[in-house]
């Protein structure tokens, strides 16, 4: 795309609007609550292991940062819904 510095702000604008309706998921709580709760836990746990194998195998910065990006982009279609 532009270049890594590029990519990775536009990751932390978009991640933003994840946090915003997470944050509002979480604060209505009841059972969306919990269970987006403990989906953002095994999210992240998946992520962080998926950038590490990414990383060992030779990918780049920018394929980790592109693979972010496509979770990111799901969570808000899933969350806006």
């Amino acid at each position: 795309m532009f270049n890594p510095f590029m990519t990775s702000l536009l990751l932390a604008f978009e991640a933003q609007r994840v946090i915003e309706l997470r944050l509002v998921r979480l604060a209505w709580g009841g059972q969306e609550g919990w269970a987006e709760m403990n989906s953002m836990v095994l999210e992240k746990i998946a992520a962080a292991t998926e950038a590490t194998t990414t990383l060992l195998t030779g990918g780049s910065h920018e394929d980790v940062v592109a693979r972010y990006r496509e979770h990111v982009a799901a969570n808000t279609e899933r969350l806006r819904a």
